[in-house]
């Protein structure tokens, strides 16, 4: 289904306040200025136990002008709609942009802000891929569902306590620049989760199994739809949460010792995210940024010769996927989406760029990578979908599993570790079958796996086929100071990996 632009949003004095504070930032020589005005709406509901444990609605409205001006970034922000006000956050913009120049004038260093080139873009409209907006949807229908969905683990045995919750974004976006590019945009965005705890009342031992449901640029059809209508497959998901507790709950600790692992998507998107999509990003791999998750270890110099994996190895960072959490029309420098290689044949043939650090390192164009979380923050360089792509043809997880003769089917993501410059980590899952000659042999516990990210993805010797391929992510990935918070989504099929350090998590917690 095809949406416009929601009305009230367009009711916004858009172009005049942009039209103000251009026209001020280049009557004060701004050699380039950009002006976004965002409206994120942002709404949540929790309930324990089938009962409500908490709600919100807040909306984030305001406008920020940033600027080029002798060579140095400028920016400022407010939230007054009048032209006059545009005008002065632009005049404040370029007084910070001359007060930087200074400061690096008096470091001694002569580096000045260039951005790569860019087709102007005029006038468009982009919105996301969504049947139903959430945001239409009555608040006592989503409350309403959730305590449906709680009610069932808790009717089931063994279901000692249920938590669901429901996260929902609306997100839209005014940009210009002094080039001449407008764009007007829309995304939606949900996150439905639902987590069932078994206590054993003898030991007081705990465990606990989520929904692997990831979060999607989708509408309300995500929890109502059904399979092959936009949505999951929510009965069947909740129907084998409590059996596969209980089977958790009598599992035995793993033995440590060297495995086969064939990894479950809704595992494997969170060391894809990890090792691959915070390793890639440019200002890390170059040391400019290091907030949050440190820089690189795929540096610059490695372009086109670090080995990142095998041959069946083949990332791409994309902004256009249909669905994804990362998915845009145009980001906040007015670069319009695109999709391109990260990793070819297990060889880094790519970064994730941004305007400034494409031009500053040789690229032609920046690959749409600018992204602000709400009008009060400067744009920085974030993350695409990163994605692994599956084999045309490949194997189904099924084969994949087949072909192990000692080993674990890991499923679901759960606690991870890595360092700061992405290269040593381990990660756990929500639950690991053991498998031997070729066959599911039961859960086990106690467990995580344990690599360096070129060892971990040179072991992978295959990759399943489209049908294992799914989009995963989360709403939270972190970066910058001040923080800034964004949502994206990595896609990626079933992947056999072989001889993976596996440590028994409690063994290791007794050292």
């Amino acid at each position: 289904m095809t949406h416009e632009i929601d009305p009230s949003f367009l009711a916004l004095p858009l172009r005049a306040l942009a039209d103000a504070a251009l026209a001020r930032a280049r009557a004060l020589g701004a050699e380039h200025a950009d002006f976004r005005l965002e409206r994120v709406r942002g709404a949540a509901w929790r309930l324990r136990d089938g009962r409500p444990s908490g709600a919100s609605d807040t909306t984030d409205l305001g406008y920020a002008v940033r600027v080029v001006h002798g060579g140095a970034w400028g920016f400022a922000s407010g939230v007054d709609l009048s032209m006059d006000a545009a005008a002065r956050v632009a005049s404040q913009a370029v007084a910070m942009a001359k007060l930087s120049a200074k400061v690096i004038e008096a470091a001694g260093s002569d580096e000045r802000v260039e951005l790569a080139a860019e087709p102007v873009h005029a006038d468009r409209t982009w919105v996301s891929s969504y049947e139903v907006n959430p945001f239409d949807v009555a608040d006592s229908d989503k409350t309403g569902l959730l305590a449906e969905w709680s009610r069932r683990l808790l009717a089931a045995d063994g279901v000692a306590h249920a938590d669901a919750s429901l996260l929902t974004v609306q997100e839209n976006k005014f940009y210009a620049d002094t080039a001449g590019t407008v764009t007007t945009q829309q995304r939606v965005r949900l996150h439905p989760q639902l987590t069932a705890v078994a206590v054993d009342p003898a030991s007081g031992e705990f465990d606990s199994m989520r929904t692997l449901a990831p979060p999607v640029g989708r509408g309300w059809e995500y929890l109502t739809g059904g399979p092959g209508a936009g949505g999951w497959d929510w009965d069947a998901e909740l129907a084998e949460i409590p059996e596969l507790l209980a089977e958790k709950m009598r599992a035995p600790s793993v033995e440590a010792g060297s495995y086969d692992l064939v990894v479950d998507p809704s595992n494997l998107w969170l060391t894809i995210h990890e090792s691959i999509g915070h390793a890639t990003e440019l200002d890390r791999a170059l040391g400019y940024e290091a907030a949050y998750a440190g820089t690189s270890f795929a540096t610059f110099d490695q372009l086109g010769k670090l080995k990142y994996g095998s041959e069946v190895m083949n990332v791409t960072g994309d902004r256009t996927a249909e669905h994804g959490l990362a998915t845009i029309g145009y980001d906040d420098e007015g670069v319009a989406a695109q999709s391109w290689d990260l990793v070819k044949g297990g060889t880094l043939v790519g970064y994730q760029l941004d305007r400034r650090i494409a031009r500053l390192t040789g690229f032609e164009r920046s690959n749409g990578c600018a992204f602000a979380d709400s009008p009060g923050h400067v744009p920085v360089q974030r993350m695409a979908n990163v994605s692994l792509q599956p084999a045309p043809g490949g194997p189904a997880t099924e084969e994949l599993i087949g072909d192990v003769e000692n080993g674990l089917y890991l499923v679901g993501d759960r606690s991870w570790s890595i360092d700061m410059q992405r290269y040593n980590f381990q990660f756990t899952a929500q639950r690991a079958y053991r498998i031997r000659n070729g066959a599911l042999a039961g859960q086990v516990r106690d467990f995580a796996y344990q690599a360096t990210t070129t060892d971990f993805w040179g072991s992978m010797t295959a990759v399943g086929g489209p049908r294992t391929y799914v989009l995963g992510g989360a709403f939270n990935c972190g970066k910058a100071q001040p923080g800034q918070i964004a949502a994206v989504s990595h896609g990626c099929p079933s992947a056999l990996f072989r001889g993976v350090n596996i440590l028994n998590t409690t063994q290791e917690a007794g050292r």
